[in-house]
């Protein structure tokens, strides 16, 4: 059985390909490059602006020739950076500074070394700069500063104990016990200090201070001691004899001096010195005057070479 096949037009059967869509060449418009100048010239042209560019160039031409002839220097010297200056006057000036710690050193003194004064604000306080100019002081041993927002500051130092006066090539000084000098001895506040005479004598003053505790009641009678060729000490008392003690043990050599004032009051008799550097043997030297009444009292003993018993 046959179909029929419905007639096309134009009598054939044809298939249509689809068109190709159409490129539509669009024109982009290149927009000119517009150079520094040009922009400047339009931020200039908006309201405002030339007066704000104006007052800048003033502003900039004020304070340029301010540091040129020096007002500037002066105005930071008398109130501050120009940071500081801001800070003052939104509340943050140093009101009070509360000092806590010193005993030897016055307030006046640590404010005057921490430089800190009218010009300085709070927040541009250099702490760790104040800190650093305080510890150069000798008497000063630790330094902490602290802000206290808006505007106060506390300073706490630790100072060095003066411990002993220490002479070298005449000069006297007051030391710490740590052998550090502390100052030149200027007043007589340090007078009743122990004294210490020579060199190296101030890094080995804890050996000095030990010996005079030994001393006991004795340490009335002992005005100083001088270190001798860096290795021992001979001690001075108030009447000016001298007391030779060991390197080795001087402890003990003070012990046998005790012994020897409280059963026979030797440092109370006519000598010069008492050398006590061995162990198991005194040796004391009179006055030239003792030695010559001990001769003529004993015609029949030989006369101690040097005045010594």
């Amino acid at each position: 059985m046959a179909l029929a096949m419905p007639a096309l037009a134009g009598g054939a059967l044809s298939r249509r390909a689809p068109e190709a869509p159409r490129l539509k060449a669009r024109a982009r418009a290149r927009r000119p490059r517009i150079g520094v100048h040009h922009r400047i010239i339009e931020r200039l042209s908006q309201p405002g602006a030339t007066f704000c560019f104006i007052a800048t160039l003033f502003l900039a031409t004020g304070v340029y020739g301010a540091i040129k002839g020096g007002e500037y220097d002066a105005m930071v010297a008398a109130d501050g950076e120009p940071a500081d200056i801001l800070a003052k006057a939104l509340g943050f000036n140093i009101k009070a500074v509360t000092i806590a710690g010193q005993s030897e050193m016055t307030e006046a003194e640590i404010l005057s070394v921490s430089g800190i004064g009218p010009r300085n604000s709070l927040p541009f306080l250099d702490v760790a700069e104040v800190r650093e100019r305080l510890q150069k002081v000798p008497l000063i041993k630790e330094v902490s500063v602290t802000k206290l927002y808006p505007n106060r500051l506390l300073i706490e130092v630790e100072e060095r104990q003066a411990s002993a006066l220490w002479q070298k090539d005449g000069v006297l000084k007051v030391v710490a016990a740590d052998g550090m000098t502390i100052d030149a001895m200027r007043d007589r506040r340090f007078v009743n200090l122990p004294l210490i005479v020579g060199d190296g004598a101030n890094m080995r003053l804890g050996e000095y201070l030990a010996l005079l505790e030994a001393a006991g009641d004795l340490r009335e009678e002992i005005r100083g001691g001088v270190f001798v060729s860096g290795r021992r000490w001979n001690l001075k008392t108030t009447d000016g004899v001298d007391i030779l003690l060991p390197e080795i043990n001087p402890q003990q050599a003070i012990a046998t001096l005790v012994r020897l004032q409280r059963e026979s009051h030797i440092l109370d008799k006519a000598v010069l010195s008492i050398d006590l550097r061995e162990p198991d043997r005194l040796v004391a030297r009179m006055t030239n005057e003792a030695a010559a009444d001990r001769a003529e009292h004993d015609p029949h003993k030989p006369k101690p070479k040097g005045g010594q018993i």
